[in-house]
């Protein structure tokens, strides 16, 4: 396979056929559109310009974010907001169990913005939210989508305590580019926190975008070292630009090439391999259970 080229002079390129995506329709994405209106919830389908958010919605399923739609950090890659968050909702953890209940989801996704504002890093909220989620819909199992919560491994603990049954943590992109793609983000720091989960007992999960301007040797390296710390499930995913602020697009990487890194993500021994232009960490995440 030859390199991911780079696009040096900056240049928007031109999206290709097959990124184009259906239109939201259906009762069940009006389900979820009043439901979520109505609680005032956030959703990363909405904050993050989620591409699958119309295919999601409409087989009545959402990724629900907590702690606020504000971000601490300024990743150039995330199309949430940065700046001085809300001060934190002490009821959010119900408000996410209710509408969990409410709409009978089998599998929940939680995610949430980063709070390095708060001494916990909001990791409190976030147990309370698994705890509530368990209390009112016992049968229903949680991915938990965390922070790296500025290496702050007690916080961390906090999850692990309350043991969701999957927790992922994303890569997001290579070592290189760390620093670009991940501003206050740390490279080693994320692996760590992946370390961590899995010797806590956790199953773990952790993605990479793809068509930033990584090679295809540095794809490899980051694969081999998410498998260094045994990650049991991984997605890769294309980028694309939220707006012009934004880092731009390099290149439009291929089905095929995706199926190509696909094949080579299970020959190293991921559990799960989740590999496409459109794939989301929570792209069909009801799959990564086992």
């Amino acid at each position: 396979m030859s390199e991911i080229s780079e696009n040096t002079d900056k240049v928007r390129i031109k999206k290709p056929k097959w990124l184009r995506v259906k239109l939201p329709t259906g009762e069940n994405y009006k389900k979820v559109r009043a439901t979520v209106d109505k609680h005032n919830l956030h959703t990363i389908c909405e904050s993050g310009s989620c591409p699958n958010m119309g295919e999601c919605w409409g087989e009545g399923t959402a990724t629900f974010m907590i702690l606020g739609n504000i971000c601490t950090r300024s990743c150039g890659f995330c199309a949430v907001k940065t700046g001085r968050p809300d001060a934190v909702d002490e009821f959010e953890p119900g408000k996410i169990a209710h509408s969990v209940k409410t709409m009978g989801v089998k599998h929940a996704v939680i995610t949430s913005v980063d709070r390095d504002d708060l001494k916990d890093g909001g990791s409190l909220i976030w147990a309370q939210t698994v705890k509530a989620v368990r209390h009112q819909s016992p049968g229903t199992t949680m991915e938990t989508l965390i922070p790296d919560f500025a290496g702050k491994w007690e916080n961390l603990q906090n999850i692990i305590d309350v043991a969701p049954e999957i927790v992922s943590h994303n890569l997001e992109t290579v070592r290189r580019l760390t620093k670009e793609v991940r501003i206050q983000a740390k490279y080693d720091r994320s692996l760590e926190v992946l370390f961590r989960l899995k010797k806590g007992g956790m199953k773990t999960k952790s993605g990479l975008m793809l068509g930033i301007g990584e090679k295809h040797e540095e794809i490899i390296e980051s694969m081999e070292d998410l498998r260094s710390v045994n990650v049991d499930v991984l997605t890769l995913g294309q980028y694309l630009q939220p707006t012009t602020k934004h880092l731009p697009v390099a290149e439009f990487v291929t089905p095929e090439r995706f199926t190509e890194y696909k094949e080579l993500g299970l020959k190293m021994g991921f559990r799960y391999v989740e590999s496409g232009p459109l794939v989301r960490s929570s792209y069909h995440a009801e799959k990564h259970l086992f």
